[in-house]
């Protein structure tokens, strides 16, 4: 069969375009490859909700007597505050800002187990400081310990835990921003079979290393503050979860002495699309974690995990019934969350 120049021609022409295409598309994936800062060290967290929540109840002191006007109104702790006679209610600033307004009359809509009630109640002034009060205890923010996963600098991001902060529904909890402070660690509570241990730190409130702007399924995410030193972390590249291999790899993490070591642990699962983002299962090999802390404790959520020098997760959660294994997400997930 003839097969005329034009045709020739025009088969040359794809083939050069395929050639071209797979050559560029190698080139981009290189590219693409990453180099970040990696973490270990153990932070604390503050993250202002958009919520106010009663966490109890107390006597106020004022010219009438000792009492609670919340415990008289109905008021119980666990209770959302969503609004003063219709002023939305955001925070605990909020809260003070509309009882501090001259009404004559006071309701506060609330939510309990996701219904909403109007209480009438009656603020006293408080004899010691001269303002309102309702003989409620308050909280707009939660706080905790974990670690650390990445800095990238060059997106200016720093990234953690590696599992949302959600709420008593299990819910990830919705926020309005917080802080990443640097945190000491003085102590840890061993893990054993049905008891999960802990981490135990002070949160450095003058040190922030972070302003948290994201709180999702794969970890807390924020902007990495001017007063964060990277000159003594390690560089790292990132490894996608297609190559991870079943065996050995290791963990950062910092568990005694404020400083972050390395241990030896055993992937033992790969499972790349679980919806959970539990997409490992590890298990902790180095004797000296396990005589310190029992296996993987709380806090330590965020503990990069590393394979053949290259990050490829990070630690979630702890088994309950064995803390020498746990999950961990892949650093694909956490890095495509920004």
């Amino acid at each position: 069969m003839h097969i005329s120049e034009k045709v020739k021609r025009a088969v040359f022409a794809l083939l050069c375009a395929i050639i071209c295409c797979i050559s560029f598309s190698t080139v981009a994936v290189y590219a693409d490859e990453r180099e970040i800062y990696l973490g270990g060290f153990a932070a604390g967290f503050v993250l202002n909700t958009t919520t106010v929540e009663v966490v109890g109840l107390c006597d106020v002191l004022s010219a009438d007597g000792i009492g609670s006007p919340a415990r008289e109104s109905g008021i119980k702790a666990g209770d959302i505050i969503e609004k003063v006679n219709d002023v939305e209610i955001d925070s605990t600033s909020d809260l003070n800002k509309a009882l501090a307004q001259p009404y004559k009359n006071y309701t506060v809509t609330i939510q309990r187990g996701g219904e909403l009630m109007n209480l009438p109640v009656n603020p006293v002034t408080d004899k010691a400081s001269g303002q309102k009060k309702l003989g409620m205890l308050v909280k707009d923010s939660v706080n905790g310990i974990g670690t650390v996963t990445f800095v990238d600098k060059t997106k200016n991001v720093i990234a953690s835990l590696g599992h949302p902060v959600t709420d008593s529904a299990k819910n990830i909890m919705e926020i309005n921003g917080g802080s990443i402070y640097s945190c000491a660690i003085y102590g840890v509570k061993r893990g054993m079979r049905g008891n999960p241990g802990e981490l135990k730190g002070s949160i450095e409130s003058n040190y922030m290393i972070g302003a948290v702007n994201k709180n999702c399924s794969c970890g807390i995410f924020g902007e990495v503050s001017s007063e964060l030193d990277t000159s003594n972390l390690q560089k790292i590249k990132t490894a996608n979860i297609g190559e991870v291999q079943m065996g050995k790899a290791t963990i950062y993490s910092t568990v005694d002495s404020n400083t972050t070591c390395e241990y030896d642990i055993s992937i033992v699962k790969v499972d790349a699309f679980n919806k959970d983002n539990r997409n490992f299962v590890i298990k902790i090999d180095d004797s000296d974690l396990i005589d310190l802390s029992g296996g993987i404790v709380q806090g330590m959520s965020g503990s990069p995990i590393v394979q053949n020098g290259k990050l490829i997760g990070a630690v979630t959660h702890v088994f309950v019934n064995d803390p020498t294994r746990g999950y961990g997400i892949a650093i694909d997930k956490m890095l495509n969350s920004y």
